[in-house]
């Protein structure tokens, strides 16, 4: 079956995690027996008028040479083909969970653009233009019935690849993924203060608040910023790290959850932090705490402290990500278009 993967790359070529999503994803329905192709729509969000443009240019593709189509991230969902199903990476949040925060005085006008996205969003999500939602975690899938009346069956996706693996439990803390704000790394930076274990923290990535960043951590030597890592060196970092606070705000998903079980280390992340904590919580691999640096700077000692028990969540977190399989999400999806 020739199968269309829709999705969204950025107009700056910039990759990451949903971009490295997108090709596993494509090699799960060829691993599957299918022609799969990605079908990428450039997109540039810097203005409303910009962003609807995007939505035109996804409804106006012509997928007919296609035998089923998988639509990814906003707003490729707008495709018309009699087997759609969607595998919901993330919706535009500024216009979703994060519309307060991005428009603190929105006016009618923001409104107005929020409530259109919404109707496009629900309308292109539901039957009879799409046979089925699907959703990257249980995050993604609470939005989207809050805000859209729509149920989203979570499919966790796994690792695209990589060779992490299990190491020594080293002297540092490591802190992967891009400097943005909604990340919060300054929380982890902020709870360094309160730490008393001889642990360093290491900051891999760059970002829009790194400059920030970088002062708010200027008077602890004990904070390294690695900038960009190349993937071998990110591999053996996680390898070599004692564990992995992850602190953002609502994560959708968070590879950094999985890659650091993959390495067999313990994660400390957020009541807040969305799916990191949902996917902690339930494999029991790691501490979630308050969105306060001295209550994590408190649990970074408290797993110092228990080296055994570090340990035992290690390998609580390797046995839950060895569970997950992209060719049964595949699968699921290619049942979900059938009808």
């Amino acid at each position: 079956m020739k199968v269309a993967i829709v999705t969204v790359r950025s107009a700056s070529g910039e990759a990451g995690g949903a971009e490295r999503l997108y090709d596993a994803l494509v090699e799960a329905f060829r691993q599957g027996g299918h022609e799969a192709q990605e079908v990428p729509v450039v997109a540039d969000e810097s203005t409303f008028e910009q962003i609807k443009r995007n939505y035109l240019a996804c409804y106006d593709l012509d997928l007919s040479a296609f035998d089923m189509v998988v639509s990814t991230k906003a707003p490729t969902w707008m495709v018309r083909h009699p087997r759609h199903v969607c595998y919901l990476v993330h919706t535009i949040r500024v216009f979703y969970d994060m519309f307060d925060s991005a428009f603190p005085q929105a006016g009618a006008e923001h409104r107005a653009q929020r409530d259109l996205i919404h109707q496009l969003d629900t309308r292109a999500l539901s039957p009879p233009h799409c046979r089925g939602v699907f959703s990257i975690g249980s995050e993604v899938s609470q939005r989207l019935q809050r805000w859209n009346g729509l149920h989203a069956e979570v499919m966790h996706p796994p690792l695209w690849g990589g060779d992490f693996h299990a190491g020594a439990f080293g002297d540092y803390l490591l802190l992967p993924g891009r400097l943005h704000p909604w990340k919060r790394v300054d929380l982890v930076i902020r709870a360094m203060r309160h730490v008393r274990a001889p642990l360093r923290l290491v900051i891999t990535g760059t970002g829009e608040a790194e400059q920030e960043l970088r002062a708010l951590a200027k008077d602890d030597p004990r904070i390294e910023f690695r900038g960009r890592v190349s993937d071998d060196e990110l591999v053996e970092l996680y390898a070599g790290a004692y564990a992995i606070p992850f602190t953002p705000m609502r994560e959708d998903y968070g590879y950094v959850t999985l890659e650091a079980f993959a390495s067999a280390k313990p994660v400390i992340t957020c009541r807040d932090s969305g799916e990191a904590a949902a996917i902690v919580r339930a494999s029991m691999a790691g501490y979630v705490c308050p969105p306060d640096p001295r209550a994590i700077g408190e649990h970074i000692d408290m797993i110092w402290g228990d080296r055994e028990r570090a340990e035992s969540l290690g390998q609580a977190g390797l046995a839950w990500v060895s569970g997950l399989s992209w060719g049964d999400i595949a699968g699921r999806l290619v049942e979900a278009s059938a009808g």
